[in-house]
């Protein structure tokens, strides 16, 4: 009698997907994040040697290594990123505005390929490689001593000329457009400088008074491929985390709730044990930048720039209103000054702010949002504020120093070979082997008689 034989081929196999270990759900690693490319160590004003576990400045970026850059030159001016799956323009033309850059990649033809576009801002931020070194306020000429935010064997890159403007002004245009505006309401995108390695917001269109406007240009790399790189995928986790199964990123959900300098924020992280991990650490540059979110500003959604899944402290800001916070890298901003190590990197996740004298040489100052929600800038990593009462640069860049944490770890990878089975899927799998066995076996043996 073979019915039972027939019923178990029929539920074994359910049976034994059923008994497949339950997991949680395992990160694609769709969108790498690849490594910031930094190996030197620093604390507060130099570089230092490696610390180790538990002393100050454990847990920086050099002490952890991520995707490492990987880029083949294909020889026909394109440079193919091996992680990303993205093919980039290898030599940026001249500089041109920003509608001019959108008009140009319907009609860009390079190495026979024509589905060339204008790269998202984390799309032209996988490109950020932190053994840069910030030019400014250099006063030199010769740029061949600098090292740019990019890795020059691969790409071509030019600094800005010195006759005509700053050496730093080697900005690219991406695609991303603020959802809100800068300065005094100046529609503007978004686009990352390869020469003093940040991020910022640029005005895209005519500024200036009637008569005396200008336009801003900038350079272009043009990409194709992989779309899904720089989209992210958030799932909560329901124990106080959130897991970017795109990148492969597990994140805390909350923050900090206070403000920290750059080693306290280092401190923090290391010493977080948050849904019973150990392992938590501060994030760098290109792992926090991963989870802004560019459709979302306090001006337009009245949140930070970030999916609605992660909580965040509201703070006030430097003239009294309501915003949110910057959080901190464990990046350095390198830079070429004695304190080489003075600056950490840190991104904007409410306005990016800055005091501006308006109108020029009038010496009355208005807060702005001089870059952005979603910019990237630096801040010295101790200090007191209040030494900085006008910001620092040419956009008065407001200096908080105390900056917020939300700490990151790696999430567990899909595993690449078969599915680990529990009980209940040994035993199923048992049974079908065994039944399998019995049926063969019956078929080629005598037939029982009846009785």
């Amino acid at each position: 009698m073979r019915m039972p034989l027939v019923l178990g081929l029929g539920v074994l196999p359910g049976l034994l997907l059923a008994g497949l270990a339950a997991n949680p759900p395992y990160a694609r690693a769709d969108f790498v994040v690849v490594d910031t490319g930094q190996t030197t160590f620093y604390d507060d004003s130099a570089q230092i040697s490696a610390p180790v576990s538990g002393e100050p400045f454990y847990g920086q970026d050099a002490h952890y290594e991520g995707t490492p850059a990987s880029y083949q030159d294909n020889g026909d001016g394109t440079v193919s990123d091996l992680n990303t799956g993205l093919m980039w323009q290898q030599t940026p033309g001249a500089k041109m505005t920003y509608a001019d850059s959108v008009a140009g990649a319907a009609s860009f033809n390079l190495a026979s390929h024509s589905d060339w576009r204008l790269p998202s801002i984390k799309e032209l931020y996988s490109l950020m490689d932190f053994r840069g070194t910030d030019p400014s306020g250099w006063t030199g000429t010769d740029t061949s001593i600098l090292t740019p935010f990019i890795d020059t064997t691969y790409f071509d890159f030019e600094y800005g000329d010195p006759t005509v403007e700053r050496i730093i002004d080697a900005q690219y245009w991406s695609s991303t457009e603020y959802v809100s505006t800068t300065m005094n309401g100046d529609a503007t995108t978004f686009g990352v400088n390869f020469a003093d390695g940040r991020i910022k917001g640029y005005p895209s269109e005519p500024i200036g008074p009637t008569g005396q406007q200008s336009t801003m240009t900038s350079f272009v790399r043009y990409v194709r491929g992989n779309t899904n790189n720089g989209v992210n995928d958030f799932g909560d986790n329901g124990d106080g985390t959130v897991t970017d199964l795109a990148s492969g990123l597990m994140w805390q959900q909350a923050d900090s709730g206070t403000g920290l300098n750059w080693e306290q924020a280092l401190a923090y992280a290391e010493g977080l044990a948050t849904a019973g991990h150990a392992d938590w650490r501060l994030p760098n540059a290109k792992e926090l930048q991963s989870i802004l979110d560019y459709t979302r500003s306090p001006d337009t959604t009245g949140s930070a720039a970030i999916d609605p899944v992660f909580s965040v402290t509201p703070i006030t800001d430097e003239g009294g209103g309501t915003d949110y916070p910057s959080y901190w890298a464990s990046s350095t901003h390198g830079n070429w000054t004695a304190t080489s190590g003075q600056w950490g990197v840190y991104v904007c996740f409410g306005e990016c702010l800055g005091w501006m004298e308006t109108p020029p040489d009038s010496g009355s100052y208005q807060l702005l949002d001089v870059h952005g929600a979603g910019a990237q800038r630096s801040d010295p990593k101790s200090g007191d504020p209040s030494a900085w009462p006008l910001g620092n640069g040419p956009q008065g860049d407001v200096i908080r120093i105390f900056n917020y944490v939300r700490a990151v770890r790696d999430a567990p990878q899909e595993a690449e070979t078969v599915p680990a089975l529990s009980e209940w899927g040994l035993v199923a799998m048992a049974l079908l082997l065994l039944c399998a066995g019995t049926f063969v076996c019956g078929k080629q043996g005598p037939a029982t008689p009846s009785l």
